[in-house]
């Protein structure tokens, strides 16, 4: 009898889990891989059905079938506005009104002050910055009041790291955005918080890094981390099924440290 009970119990917590975001329709840009990808299936496990975004139609193929019914991938920049306000209009015709945003989209730039010239400038500051704005800005006529909009940091906004001074630097404004769009949007009671990752495994690691090196480069930086690991994309995905979800309807502008401890504790 008991262990019946305690089964029912387990599967009554379970349906009140996925009822929390059941049919709530999400925007992911940059999710057709890494932190994006693992945030779209995070929210995907939790019943949110929506978009996935990205430029590379291959790698978009790709999440789509990992990801499977419910998502759509919509193929576009988030540099050109056009392209945004297409994204939403195409989602809200395909699901109705949009719930989340995820502003993930971005890059990293190396190159120090005395390197980075004006294009390469421009360039960093639109996509880690600039798109994040107007994704927001294009969102709105499609998004649900009491919606949520979640932005993705970086601990390089907190560590000074050498070469990513301008990517830190876009990266602490979009955690100022978080505060000022949730400032803007008190009447619509739609909050917007900032999730901040550290180093996380993802294909950006081979951007950077020869094949041969990879292993090596990744024990290093996990041997730098309190946690002793690197982290995962699921990491940043549960964070985000917080944010998503009315567990976090108190929280305005916040940020999330998702980065294994680097920020406050690492040496």
């Amino acid at each position: 009898m008991y262990k019946n009970s305690e089964q029912k119990n387990l599967k009554n917590l379970k349906y009140t889990v996925m009822s929390k975001l059941k049919n709530k329709v999400v925007v992911v840009t940059g999710g057709n891989s890494g932190i994006g990808l693992g945030i779209a299936e995070a929210l995907k496990s939790e019943g949110v059905v929506g978009a996935i975004v990205g430029r590379n139609q291959e790698t978009l193929n790709n999440a789509i079938t990992l990801l499977g019914d419910g998502f759509i991938a919509i193929n576009a920049d988030v540099n050109k506005m056009e392209d945004l306000e297409r994204v939403f209009k195409e989602t809200s015709e395909t699901f109705g009104k949009v719930d989340v945003i995820v502003a993930n989209a971005g890059a990293g730039t190396v190159g120090t002050v005395a390197t980075i010239n004006e294009a390469e400038y421009d360039k960093t500051m639109n996509l880690n910055l600039k798109s994040v704005y107007f994704t927001v800005q294009k969102a709105l006529p499609y998004m649900n009041d009491g919606g949520s909009i979640i932005l993705i940091g970086s601990n390089a906004a907190h560590r000074a790291y050498s070469s990513f001074t301008l990517y830190g630097a876009a990266k602490a404004a979009v955690i100022y955005l978080a505060k000022g769009f949730s400032a803007d949007l008190l009447d619509r009671k739609i909050r917007a918080n900032v999730i901040t990752p550290g180093t996380t495994d993802t294909p950006a690691f081979e951007k950077f890094v020869p094949v041969e090196q990879l292993d090596a480069v990744k024990a290093h930086y996990a041997a730098l981390m309190p946690t002793g690991r690197i982290g995962q994309p699921s990491d940043v995905g549960k964070t985000a099924v917080f944010l998503a979800s009315n567990d976090s309807a108190f929280m305005l502008g916040a940020e999330l440290l998702v980065d294994g401890g680097m920020t406050y504790l690492a040496k």
